[in-house]
């Protein structure tokens, strides 16, 4: 799968340098086309005639080489990379990327880049386990990062225990099968729904929820980086939609919201309904703002909105795949497994306000997948990127067996 990839190679200043070697050799053999970016320490662990020879093409370090006169542009390198390799990635440099600390050519390169960035962490034991590499770490992944987690054995200071990078031959494993799934929704259509919906009361106020919106953009964006063509139906949120093969709709009201979904549905392979969506609306909106009397409260009637899984459940047909969200605040599992029977789901994905760092308005989720074939899958805490591939990795196993 790496056959033709361009492949950026970033290393720091840390002992495993020294294996960076085998590692520019192994992209090479697989068909990359590597260029090699070293921070001005990592040249203290290896020379960087080593790398040009294996790369066949000059180490970058420094913004202007002065021997030849070139300015190495790290926006065009962004924008030249399919993947941004960090390996080792020190502390320090972990620190940068976490926090926009663009003192050197690799992490500017990093802020710079589209592609897909993996980091594979290499220090010794009491940094691996400080508080700040932990935190900075954990950014990373909420950025969309893909950590490379480090082995334990025998480190430099020959203490034993966790922060050996992970070894060159399994971190092209991890890169060639990253690409092997990229295009594997290929031909494919989704329909996606996200954020909330808003119901008017008056001119100046509305119901509604916490919903942002960033775990169906996530699902959006990996949906469309593995092949499929993406229609996401939004409601009012503030992120954007800059990756191609997404076809975006705006709605405001849970009827918009429903209409758009419904006119959709036919032309697509999967429906996700992650989309927090309003279950009423007010009966008579009001035409002017409704005026605060004195110890009087106004009363507004609810009316019930058109229930969109349902209806969608209802419309399917055999061949598509239909997913659903469930977030709960008590009787989790009872209540998910009994809207992915009354929906008509394939599976649905359940969180709980009671998980620390999950649900509304957090870059993080954790998530348990429950099935119609009566299969549960339990997550762990992680970016809601990186809950989205989990989500879709499950809904690609039911589209190849439709």
């Amino acid at each position: 799968m790496l056959k033709g990839k361009h492949i950026i190679l970033g290393i720091t200043g840390g002992i495993a340098a020294y294996k960076c070697a085998t590692l520019t050799r192994l992209l090479v053999k697989a068909g990359a086309e590597v260029q090699v970016i070293m921070t001005p320490n990592a040249k203290q662990f290896i020379q960087p005639l080593t790398l040009s020879t294996l790369s066949g093409k000059p180490v970058i370090s420094e913004f202007f080489t002065a021997n030849t006169g070139q300015w190495n542009s790290h926006v065009d390198l962004g924008l030249w990379a399919d993947a941004l390799i960090i390996a080792p990635a020190t502390a320090s440099t972990i620190g940068k990327m976490a926090n926009g600390v663009a003192d050197n050519m690799l992490v500017t390169t990093y802020l710079s880049a589209k592609a897909p960035v993996f980091v594979a962490p290499a220090m010794d034991l009491d940094m691996m386990r400080h508080p700040s590499t932990v935190r900075n770490i954990e950014l990373l992944r909420s950025y969309g990062n893909h950590i490379i987690e480090p082995t334990a054995g025998e480190l430099a200071s020959h203490l034993i225990g966790k922060g050996r990078m992970e070894e060159p031959e399994n971190i092209v494993k991890a890169i060639d099968d990253y690409f092997a799934i990229s295009q594997d929704l290929q031909g494919k259509r989704v329909l996606i729904t996200a954020g909330p919906t808003v119901e008017k009361v008056d001119p100046v106020r509305y119901i509604s929820n916490f919903s942002s919106g960033k775990m169906g953009f996530a699902l959006a964006e990996e949906c469309a980086s593995r092949g499929a063509q993406v229609t996401l139906v939004t409601g009012p949120v503030s992120l954007k939609t800059e990756y191609p093969g997404i076809d975006r709709i705006d709605v405001t009201t849970a009827i918009e919201m429903h209409d758009a979904v419904m006119k959709a549905l036919p032309d697509n392979d999967a429906v996700i309904l992650c989309a927090a969506v309003a279950d009423y609306r007010v009966e008579n909106v009001a035409d002017k703002k409704i005026k605060r009397e004195k110890d009087v409260a106004p009363v507004i009637r609810l009316a019930p909105n058109p229930d969109i899984a349902r209806a969608v459940g209802q419309n399917k047909r055999d061949d598509q795949v239909t997913v659903g969200f469930a977030l709960e605040t008590d009787n989790e599992q009872v209540n998910a497994q009994g809207k992915l029977e009354r929906k008509n789901l394939n599976f649905i994905v359940m969180n709980s306000l009671r998980d620390k760092n999950a649900g509304f308005q957090v870059d993080t989720n954790k998530v348990t997948i429950i099935t119609d074939k009566g299969e549960t899958i339990e997550g762990d805490c992680k970016s809601k990127r990186d809950v989205a591939r989990d989500i879709v990795d499950v809904l690609h196993n039911y589209l190849a067996q439709k």
